[in-house]
């Protein structure tokens, strides 16, 4: 089956289903797992070469409205008559039934259950061991610095905090996504700082950039030295590699609860 994704998370989730090996081509920004490397990019995920795609002759191709402006790769997909399968995770549950959904697809529906299965037992485990946790640290997830785009109550990231031991700081308001600034996000004084910029290498970001803000160097988190730069990769796409950003931020957050926990086989296996 000649497949083609076209933003990095379903990219990531045929991966985890062992069928990264029949990709024929890819988004600019899908750099996981290795053996995607060598495929054809088919430019940024919001401006993809539709042309380049079709000529590929995929079976079926794989896109997300988890990413904003995504509709428009839609409309082209459906206007050209390419077979297309469209997501839209916006929770850890959500990404169990993608795996079930794409696994049907592409005729490996057993084994997509078996996995997401244990995907969802190992979260439980997370949650498990969160409940023994101490206190529950205030985490402040700066996806964009500026203008300020958090996450809300109806994204992965307020589930990833509660299972490693945490609290999004932002859970209260019913959004998957918020815009506010920092002078809002000062006046929470949260007692984490977690920097994943959505498309920044972690080497760019610049944590003592913080002191510049208004009121920021008062805060908490910035007084005590809880900043800390988090991938991108590992927390920003909704896929199963989730897991390993939330086993690292439990780690971070409680290591006593969470230091000899490991992966699932399934997940090493994908890398």
């Amino acid at each position: 089956m000649k497949l083609v994704s076209i933003c990095p998370s379903n990219t990531e989730l045929l991966a985890y289903l062992g069928l990264d090996g029949q990709l024929v081509g890819v988004d600019d920004f899908s750099d996981w797992p290795v053996s995607v490397s060598h495929l054809p990019k088919l430019g940024p995920d919001l401006s993809i070469d539709m042309d380049r795609l079709e000529a590929l002759g995929p079976d079926l191709v794989l896109a997300s409205l988890s990413v904003p402006g995504m509709e428009r790769n839609v409309e082209e997909l459906e206007k050209r008559g390419i077979p297309h399968l469209v997501t839209n995770p916006q929770s850890l549950g959500d990404i169990a039934e993608d795996l079930v959904t794409v696994g049907r697809a592409c005729g490996i529906e057993d084994r997509a259950r078996e996995t997401a299965w244990e995907y969802m037992d190992f979260i439980s485990e997370l949650a498990t061991r969160a409940e023994s946790a101490s206190g529950r640290p205030s985490l402040y997830w700066e996806w964009w610095p500026k203008p300020v785009f958090t996450p809300g109550s109806v994204n992965w990231l307020t589930e990833i905090s509660r299972i490693a031991g945490g609290r999004n700081l932002y859970e209260d308001v019913e959004l998957a996504s918020i815009q506010t600034d920092w002078d809002d996000v000062a006046s929470r004084d949260p007692d984490r700082i977690l920097l994943a910029w959505v498309g920044v290498r972690t080497v760019k970001i610049r944590p003592e950039l913080l002191q510049k803000r208004p009121g920021w160097p008062e805060l908490r988190a910035v007084r005590e030295g809880n900043v800390d730069v988090m991938e991108e990769w590992l927390y920003c796409r909704p896929s199963p590699r989730l897991l390993e950003g939330a086993l690292k931020l439990g780690n971070l957050l409680h290591p006593k609860l969470y230091g000899d926990l490991r992966l699932p086989e399934w997940v090493s296996k994908a890398k």
